[in-house]
C-alpha cells in the first residue's frame, strides 16, 4: 500500500483502519456463518469506502479502495439474510416478540 510520508494523526488513524480492515478480511475467511460473513463484509466495505476518501493515500490506492469497497458490498449482498418468510423463520419469532 503506497502512502505518503505524512505522520499526522489522521495518516496514523488511516493506517490503523487499513490494518483493522485486513484483520476483518481474515475473520471473514475464517468464519462459515452466513450472517457473520454478511456483517463482516458490510463493515469491510464501509472501512474501504472511508479509506478511499483519505488524502493520505495515493490516488491509485484510493481508486483501488473504491473497487474493493464495491466488491465487498457485493459479498455482503451475497451473504445477506433472506427475506422474512423465505428462509422459514422470522426474526420476531427468534426473539419471542410475536
Amino acid at each position: 500500500m503506497h502512502t505518503s510520508t505524512d505522520n499526522s494523526p489522521l495518516a496514523q488513524a488511516c493506517g490503523a483502519l487499513w490494518l483493522a480492515t485486513l484483520s476483518l478480511m481474515t475473520a471473514f475467511m475464517q468464519t462459515q456463518a452466513p450472517a457473520h460473513r454478511h456483517l463482516l463484509a458490510r463493515r469491510i466495505a464501509r472501512n474501504l469506502g472511508t479509506l478511499a476518501g483519505q488524502d493520505c493515500f495515493s490516488a491509485d490506492c484510493r481508486a483501488t479502495f473504491r473497487k474493493l469497497a464495491a466488491r465487498w458490498d457485493a459479498q455482503a449482498e451475497h451473504f445477506a439474510p433472506q427475506q422474512a418468510g423465505e428462509s422459514g423463520f422470522k426474526l420476531a419469532s427468534l426473539l419471542n416478540l410475536r
